[in-house]
């Protein structure tokens, strides 16, 4: 088959950025309630999940320091739930990845699992907390506020399920888990009421990205104020998240999935497909075939999401490591997106299959859109169908002519020449300087 040509397309949204990260961490520390909270020489538990936040160690360190500077003594708890197989070791290396280590932090980094139960939900199953974290004189979590991946509710990712989940561990995670949707929208708000008011839990900062994924706005979150706040932090990321600008697509290249880009894997916000049993789909993007080439190396095997694609290849599904995957879909109750899809031998059959199934009769008529994942959406490659949307759009920029698809002898998609400036090809140069 001749595959269509594709050409390079840069979204570049006007957005927020926050200039001065470090030193606006340390501004609304100073500045929150703390010292009223904790007396100085007091031990204070800084929650960092396992989302791929931007410069994620840079924030836990400027917190950290901070605390030190006011004379407290932090150490870094993990706070990602079932992440990470659900062991302490799996879940030390996903902080390491983001470079959360004792020896870059100048702290204990505790990512045991001991839990305890400290009272019942409002269905009447128990609560789980983490016993580091319930034990030290204060809690400071830091997440991303943003729309989830599983749901529509009042309260979606962020600071209160981080305290719900995130601290919960594994237990915590499939209590709430095991309800489906009503569990996340109404039965995580109901525990993370009971739980700022049971533990020690004394900030919240608030991270909201923009569109190029960097901190758009950092916002201190009060145990008396979070409830009322963090909606409107939600409804203020929903507006800023990246997403494709397209409505219909008929075959979607998506290079790699990973727990880095979304906890879901590949991020339903932007593929429109949410495949939550007994929920509808999303109305925008309509796709009609989704492939996904490969897995990322800092999601260690786990390829939940997998299942949103139609095709992919036999090189991603081999790189599954069945622990953490099983773990991380049988606490999350959304099985359906965790079914393995038709598995090709390389990026061209999938590519092919992909073009010969989408419902096109000509595949030069296809509207072909490739992207990186679906967290890094500044650049993608989309076939001649879609010009005519791209040059009405205020925001989209056609970059290049339309080029063959760079595919080598061997099958694969030269990913890094499509996407210099991704986390994949990042990782790549790293590789070939061997660090």
């Amino acid at each position: 088959m001749l595959f269509p040509a594709l050409a390079r397309v840069r979204q570049s949204i006007p957005q927020p950025q926050v200039e001065d990260v470090p030193g606006t961490i340390r501004r609304l520390i100073r500045s929150s309630r703390l010292r009223q909270r904790i007396r100085p020489g007091g031990t204070i538990a800084v929650g960092i999940g396992s989302r791929g936040i931007h410069g994620i160690a840079g924030i836990a360190r400027a917190i950290v320091e901070t605390l030190k500077g006011m004379e407290y003594r932090p150490f870094i708890v993990a706070a990602m739930g079932s992440h990470g197989g659900a062991t302490a070791e799996g879940q030390r290396a996903l902080l390491a990845d983001y470079g959360v280590t004792a020896e870059a932090m100048g702290v204990p980094v505790k990512t045991d699992l001991e839990t305890l139960v400290l009272g019942t939900n409002p269905v009447g199953l128990p609560i789980y907390f983490d016993r580091n974290a319930y034990e030290a004189d204060g809690i400071i979590l830091a997440n991303r506020v943003k729309p989830h991946t599983d749901f529509r509710g009042v309260h979606e990712s962020g600071v209160v399920k981080m305290l719900v989940i995130g601290l919960g561990k594994r237990e915590g995670a499939s209590q709430v888990h095991k309800l489906g949707v009503r569990g996340l929208r109404d039965v995580l708000p109901a525990v993370g009421r009971f739980l700022v008011q049971n533990t020690r839990f004394a900030l919240g900062l608030a991270i909201l990205e923009n569109a190029a994924d960097v901190p758009a706005e950092i916002v201190a979150l009060e145990p008396e104020t979070i409830f009322d706040v963090e909606p409107g932090l939600l409804e203020r990321a929903r507006g800023l998240m990246g997403r494709l600008p397209f409505d219909q697509i008929d075959v979607l290249i998506v290079g790699e999935l990973g727990k880095n880009y979304s906890g879901a894997g590949m991020d339903p916000n932007v593929i429109g497909r949410l495949m939550v049993e007994t929920q509808p789909d999303f109305d925008r993007p309509l796709v009609t075939r989704l492939a996904v080439l490969d897995v990322s190396d800092e999601s260690h095997g786990n390829i939940v999401g997998v299942g949103f694609a139609d095709l992919t290849t036999e090189r991603l599904v081999s790189r599954m490591d069945p622990e953490p995957f099983r773990i991380n879909t049988l606490t999350s109750c959304c099985l359906e997106r965790s079914r393995i899809p038709i598995t090709l031998p390389t990026d061209r059959d999938v590519i092919q299959a992909a073009l010969e199934t989408c419902w096109r009769v000509d595949p030069s008529e296809a509207r072909v859109v490739i992207i990186p994942n679906t967290l890094e959406l500044q650049t993608l490659w989309v076939s001649p169908p879609l010009e005519d949307e791209v040059r009405a759009h205020p925001h989209l920029t056609l970059e290049t002519e339309y080029l063959p698809l760079p595919i080598g002898d061997d099958g694969a998609l030269d990913q890094a020449r499509l996407f210099p400036e991704s986390i994949r090809a990042r990782r790549w140069r790293r590789s070939l300087n061997g660090r």
